[in-house]
């Protein structure tokens, strides 16, 4: 069972996407991540929520959902769109493939969430949507280790 828990729905406009990212870091601060680790996630959580907006629904408005759960010291990201969905997942993942070269977009969305997350999933059914799912485990910092372990050995904490 997950320690904690949040879901969120939001409209597809790009308005939402740092208000996305702004949450999920909120949600996983619990964890007392370092500033690198927090920008990890925000930028993870952008380039997903991102894709649903461009890529999920297009010219379209549709619904985005966040589930975001902690479990000890991870934190799991699933985003998810019941838009177009993605015809090749393995070459959507490959570094500069993009759909979308009249838009400007660098095709490096899949690659970055690979580059600052743990662990990455993609789930597509063309004409059903795509959902990601993303894992990063959160370093305990040198003092907490410290204080733990002094506890174990009959110290006060």
């Amino acid at each position: 069972m997950y320690d904690n828990e949040m879901k969120l729905e939001f409209l597809s406009k790009s308005s939402n996407e740092a208000f996305a990212r702004i949450t999920v870091a909120a949600f996983a601060s619990q964890l007392d991540p370092t500033i690198e680790e927090l920008a990890d996630i925000k930028t993870a959580v952008s380039e997903a929520v991102t894709n649903c907006i461009i890529h999920g629904y297009e010219e379209m408005e549709g619904i985005i959902k966040i589930k975001a759960r902690i479990i000890k010291n991870t934190v799991e990201i699933e985003i998810s769109d019941t838009g177009k969905g993605i015809e090749n997942v393995e070459l959507a993942r490959k570094p500069l493939y993009t759909t979308k070269a009249n838009l400007e977009r660098s095709g490096m969305g899949f690659t970055i969430m690979e580059s600052f997350m743990d662990d990455v999933q993609i789930d597509s059914v063309l004409g059903l949507g795509t959902k990601v799912f993303m894992r990063k485990k959160i370093k305990k910092h040198i003092v907490e280790l410290a204080e733990e372990e002094f506890a174990s050995i009959g110290g006060v904490s």
